[in-house]
């Protein structure tokens, strides 16, 4: 008769089962979150991200960069909370952080008045 042995490195039934289930816990937009974070050093709140999915807003990669920038460029001057926007988006971001805290597209930037911030950069 043989036993086994569970421990670190051995993989038993119903830790290979946990394995196989583990990718199919995070979203495709968790996994492109956390791929565009990597590449640019921007990441997305889960509003941020949930938002940016309903109002049809596409996280291209050179928007990313435009992001990145505009929090390098806030972290020049010392601000915390920034607006970086243009004519048909707009994204709060928590600088310290280089986290996007919330995402609006044209229809949805006419009406706001956008407080909490310290610093405003045109994409």
């Amino acid at each position: 008769m043989i036993n086994r042995v569970q421990g670190v490195g051995a993989v038993g039934p119903q830790q290979s089962q946990k394995a196989q289930n583990a990718p199919s816990k995070a979203s495709f937009g968790q996994m492109l979150e956390q791929v565009r974070q990597e590449k640019s050093g921007i990441n997305f709140s889960k509003h941020a991200m949930s938002r940016a999915e309903e109002r049809g807003i596409e996280l291209t990669p050179a928007l990313m960069e435009q992001l990145a920038g505009s929090v390098e460029k806030a972290q020049e001057k010392g601000a915390k909370n920034i607006l970086a926007f243009n004519a048909t988006q707009a994204f709060i971001i928590n600088v310290p952080y280089g986290r996007v805290i919330t995402t609006m597209n044209q229809d949805e930037m006419k009406e706001n008045v956008f407080t909490n911030i310290d610093g405003a950069v045109l994409l």
